[in-house]
């Protein structure tokens, strides 16, 4: 054999090991720090199909170093990403019906939160997904509450004249309608913000503020309790085509390592919100709690507001709306 043609074949069954090796790593991004609830979910998954032994590999890219948070959606629907952690409004912009996933007064707790995510509501919007060649793998909301850096904030004038940082159009929508001056970021450019001046008041989940050190910029904190006005869905999020492409053996254990990341999700969300408590009260901050008429009088301005122009703007809105709030 000559030297040329063993030359050749080396090459090649270099490229064929390349391309193998490509094939068996998945890439998985989110904006989060290695302690926050999402970034050990994704581990989760990435520990319990590396321990399946079914050649499959999932490198995570935490703290927004492969996409910006805001920019994820994209390039996981054209195949450039291959698995995300992704709060789904965030892609309110390519499908405005995930608008709908972060809806003021729309989850009642977390339970209420599961039922929704196994329920014809959800189908259909995971049906919209397809579409855009993205699947759910793990489901999960996280609640949430406001904080202000001079201020309590518990109903709607609170926010009246601050400049405010809220997660998702529908809440951006509502809190315009309070008053506020609207400031749009992710939730992990908040510290900053506030720490420069720039936003007075903001609303994420109990695991941001905690994650991101909010405790450290404001003066009072409205955590989630009997009453949580916030619930966003942010789940884990894979690329459709990518899975298709998988092995069965390698699906099968991808599929029982989001289930078991799934229960987790569940579970530590409910002590999230109470840890957070905990944490800001440590820390000095003072700690407000929002009533039920408090509740009330925000649902009612959102009614007026998000849910008007979330109808307005989407086509089936209404139909999704109503199997939103069909789920009891």
């Amino acid at each position: 054999m000559s030297v040329t043609w063993k030359a050749t074949l080396a090459a090649a069954s270099l490229a064929v090991s390349a391309s193998f090796a490509h094939a068996t790593e998945l890439r998985l991004s989110h904006q989060w720090s290695n302690e926050d609830i999402r970034h050990k979910v994704a581990q989760i998954v990435a520990d319990e199909v590396a321990a399946a032994d079914v050649d499959l590999e999932i490198k995570i890219f935490g703290s927004k170093s492969l996409f910006k948070p805001r920019e994820q959606y994209k390039p996981l629907s054209r195949g450039q990403l291959d698995m995300t952690v992704l709060p789904l409004s965030y892609a309110g912009g390519q499908q405005p019906a995930y608008n709908l996933t972060l809806m003021p007064g729309l989850v009642k707790n977390h339970d209420h939160a599961a039922r929704l995510s196994d329920s014809p509501f959800m189908e259909a919007l995971e049906a919209k997904m397809a579409d855009d060649d993205v699947m759910v793998l793990v489901h999960g909301y996280l609640a949430g509450g406001f904080a202000g850096k001079d201020k309590c904030i518990t109903k709607p004038a609170d926010v009246e004249g601050l400049q405010t940082r809220a997660a998702g159009k529908a809440f951006e929508q509502m809190l315009a309608g309070a008053g506020a001056s609207i400031a749009s970021m992710a939730s992990s450019e908040i510290y900053n913000a506030m720490q420069t001046g720039v936003l007075d008041a903001a609303n994420t989940s109990s695991s941001s503020f905690v994650s991101y050190r909010i405790y450290e910029q404001v003066k009072c904190y409205t955590p989630a309790g009997d009453v949580a006005l916030w619930f966003m869905y942010q789940p884990l999020l894979m690329n459709k085509s990518t899975f298709d492409g998988l092995t069965e053996a390698q699906q099968q254990a991808l599929l029982a390592a989001s289930e078991k990341a799934e229960a987790f999700y569940l579970e530590e969300a409910k002590k999230e919100d109470a840890a957070s408590v905990d944490v800001f009260r440590e820390a000095g901050v003072e700690i407000a709690e929002m009533t039920s008429e408090d509740f009330d009088a925000w649902r009612e301005l959102a009614k007026e507001t998000s849910y008007k122009a979330f109808l307005e703007e989407v086509a089936d809105g209404q139909d999704l709306l109503d199997k939103a709030l069909a789920v009891e």
